[in-house]
């Protein structure tokens, strides 16, 4: 895909893509539909009554579909059944069947719900096994037939009942003829859907649905985009649903989850979400309401230039080129600010709050993975704590000095290490640039006050970018709200965002109505789950499903009670084979659910235990990382 190739209506204000607008029974999405909000059951889809419980929950609290697991013939044919339970207690809330591995499933399905969720990696092709296979264009072109021949009794029993299709392609089971072709890629992922597309559109069928998905959020952003490219190329223009898979739970997950779909949505892309977390469904849905409306309405105020081109590949990642000032920038991680310029007196117990706690035995400062970097101060500021002159303060006096852009142009002579504060309109001063061009030692704190900071911000590096000016780039945001879950959805879209384009080489967040210990691990949370700064053990953990055959939430909480402490390591906890191996590919272990009570555990792609006891499992587990010398203690 060419780098230039435009996957949004605009770079520089906020449009939403135009997709057709296909019914999901009386629940339209696309059009001129507002972004519509899902979940799925966890339960036993065999379970009438506890199935349609759980729908009613999710009904209750704002979801607009449910989606439930359906293994075979049998969950299939009882789809009715928790159909007309819900219809006898008053809701008509639509259905989705999600099939993997099972055409016959689908065609029941087909008969009792609004939409059935297939998955093109294992709909008709066997469960991948990870192996190069070498395909002629012949042979190819016949597994393609194989594939038609197959949907096509799918496709007439939607036809006939007006069912729609979601084609749900999950980056961790593409089929092993996909990976052979095109990689582990989203390359591969977006092929993975067009074939079926294709098919679709040649039997004229339309009522389609299509989702690109990854448990990492620079695959899934990635895969998205060039899904609209490659639509678009042929004259396509279905609906997308966004998620991010195995997002996890709690902070993470949500943070995780508004990373991946808030770097889509801030660009009008998306018909539907799900927030997938391994939580209650209805838990599911107030938060993906919240992330949702962060972008209703959304204006770019003050009005941006539009921007025609992007001076970097959004279709993967590579960071901007920036020179190294202090430690910032260049070859270095993304840096945490703590701003703590609206106080007249710093306190040891503020400090603490970003990580930062004094020995008085040693007299030395100590920090942990999730301590701030540097700490703003203003000028005046009460600095009451020993040996402040060994801790990284900016802005007082005898500190590293930050200055506004008038001191900036005034000074004469600026030979250390400095910050600078600039919005995107400073940038267009010649005089500015003039010196951000030169050898000046400087570091750009970036702010904005626009009503859509992110286009803002995005378009200052651009500009930037365009100009040929490489001083590092701290991202700052400012948020007022004192809801902490809506303050962490919004700046890890905001800045979450930037950072899976490369661009950034710090993040500042000021929530003053916010504890400082959350905004402070909120930034390392959004630089994690950007992936461009490891500061904790990554869950890649699935929301569960009938599928799952022990309590994926208590078992969660049990592997993280047991290896929390493993900086940097990725662990994938699974509640079934359908997605496990392969979402969790590049997870460094894996914890994946075999049978009622038993567990298989994975290094990287490789079965290691299969079946165990699940009361062994983590123990096993433990062991495993430690003969791979990953365990400390």
């Amino acid at each position: 895909m060419k780098a230039d190739s435009k996957y949004c209506v605009s770079y520089s204000h906020y449009s939403r893509r135009k997709a057709v607008e296909v019914f999901i029974g009386e629940v339209p999405l696309g059009g001129d539909n507002p972004i519509r909000i899902q979940t799925m059951t966890t339960t036993n889809t065999n379970d009438t009554i506890a199935t349609a419980e759980q729908c009613i929950r999710a009904y209750n609290v704002g979801s607009e579909y449910v989606r439930i697991t359906t293994q075979s013939t049998k969950e299939a044919a009882n789809l009715q059944n928790i159909k007309e339970e819900l219809e006898r207690q008053g809701i008509t809330i639509p259905l989705i069947a999600d099939v993997h591995f099972n055409p016959a499933a689908a065609l029941e399905s087909a008969k009792h719900v609004e939409k059935v969720r297939i998955n093109p990696g294992n709909f008709v092709d066997p469960r991948a096994k990870f192996k190069m296979v070498e395909y002629s264009d012949s042979d190819y072109k016949q597994e393609l037939a194989r594939i038609e021949e197959r949907l096509i009794p799918l496709l007439d029993i939607c036809k006939k009942r007006k069912v729609a299709i979601r084609i749900g392609v999950n980056h961790g089971s593409l089929s092993d003829r996909i990976m052979s072709r095109y990689g582990d890629t989203p390359e591969g992922m977006v092929e993975s859907a067009m074939e079926f597309l294709r098919i679709f559109r040649k039997h004229n069928f339309h009522d389609i649905v299509i989702s690109m998905k990854s448990s990492n959020t620079r695959v899934m952003v990635q895969a998205v985009r060039l899904c609209v490219v490659a639509m678009n190329a042929e004259g396509m223009n279905y609906p997308l649903h966004l998620g991010v898979t195995e997002a996890g739970d709690g902070e993470d997950g949500r943070i995780k989850s508004a990373v991946g779909m808030g770097a889509l949505l801030a660009d009008g892309i998306g018909d539907t979400i799900r927030v997938s977390l391994t939580e209650e469904p209805e838990v599911e849905i107030p938060v993906a309401r919240k992330l949702v409306s962060y972008f209703e309405g959304r204006q770019t105020n003050p009005r941006l230039d539009e921007i025609g081109s992007l001076p970097y590949n959004p279709f993967e990642y590579k960071r901007r080129v920036s020179e190294k000032v202090l430690n910032i920038g260049g070859e270095n991680q993304p840096v945490v600010i703590a701003n703590l310029s609206g106080l007249k007196k710093v306190t040891g117990e503020v400090l603490s709050e970003w990580g930062w706690s004094y020995n008085s035995e040693t007299e030395e400062w100590t920090r942990n993975d999730l301590s701030a970097d540097y700490i703003l101060v203003e000028k005046g500021c009460d600095i009451s704590v020993p040996k402040v002159e060994n801790l990284p303060i900016i802005g007082s006096e005898n500190s590293i000095a930050v200055y506004s852009v008038n001191e900036f142009l005034n000074q004469k002579e600026v030979k250390k290490g400095c910050f600078l504060k600039v919005s995107y309109n400073d940038l267009n001063s010649e005089e500015l640039q003039g010196l951000l061009r030169s050898d000046v030692p400087v570091i750009l704190l970036l702010q904005t006050e626009n009503a859509n900071g992110f286009a803002e911000q995005r378009a200052a590096f651009i500009t930037l970018m365009n100009l040929g000016i490489t001083r590092p780039v701290v991202i700052c945001r400012n948020y007022a709200d004192s809801d902490t879950e809506l303050f962490q959805l919004k700046a890890a879209s905001d800045v979450g965002g930037l950072q899976l384009d490369g661009l950034g080489d710090g993040v500042m967040l000021t929530a003053p109505n916010i504890s400082r210990q959350t905004v402070c691990q909120t930034a390392f949370s959004i630089l994690q789950a950007s992936r461009t700064r490891i500061s904790k053990t990554e869950y890649i953990s699935c929301p569960g499903c009938g599928r799952t055959l022990f309590n994926l939430q208590d078992t969660l909480k049990k592997v993280k009670a047991a290896t929390a402490h493993l900086k940097g390591l990725k662990i994938g906890v699974m509640g079934c084979v359908v997605n496990g191996p392969g979402e969790m590919a590049d997870a460094d272990y894996g914890y994946v659910g075999a049978g009622y009570g038993r567990v298989s555990l994975y290094k990287g792609k490789e079965l290691v235990k299969k079946n165990i006891p699940e009361q062994d499992a983590i123990r096993e587990l433990v062991t495993i990382i430690k003969a791979n010398n990953d365990w400390v203690d």
